[in-house]
């Protein structure tokens, strides 16, 4: 446990901001979930839509340094792939 004042104030901090991430973090894996659901159901429509949203959220998190910019463009490749392969 910190004693210094400047530690303590980093210390709260961090916690705020390791429980942001984790909830941004989890949206993340959220919308992408739903897109992959949408593919599975074979509901090309709803798959459009949610590989708009998955994409736009995948984008953000590169921005905010949530994950890795090629991990964005991995995960964005993937999905577009399944986008274009559906039935």
């Amino acid at each position: 446990m910190p004693n210094i004042k400047s530690a303590i104030k980093r210390d709260e901090k961090s916690k705020e901001l390791r429980a942001k991430n984790r909830a941004d973090r989890t949206q993340l894996k959220n919308v992408i979930k739903k897109f992959d659901k949408a593919v599975e159901e074979g509901n090309k429509e709803e798959a459009q839509e949610n590989f708009r949203n998955a994409v736009k959220a995948v984008d953000k998190a590169a921005g905010k340094g949530l994950i890795h910019s090629n991990n964005a463009a991995n995960k964005k490749s993937a999905m577009a792939n399944k986008l274009n392969h559906m039935e």
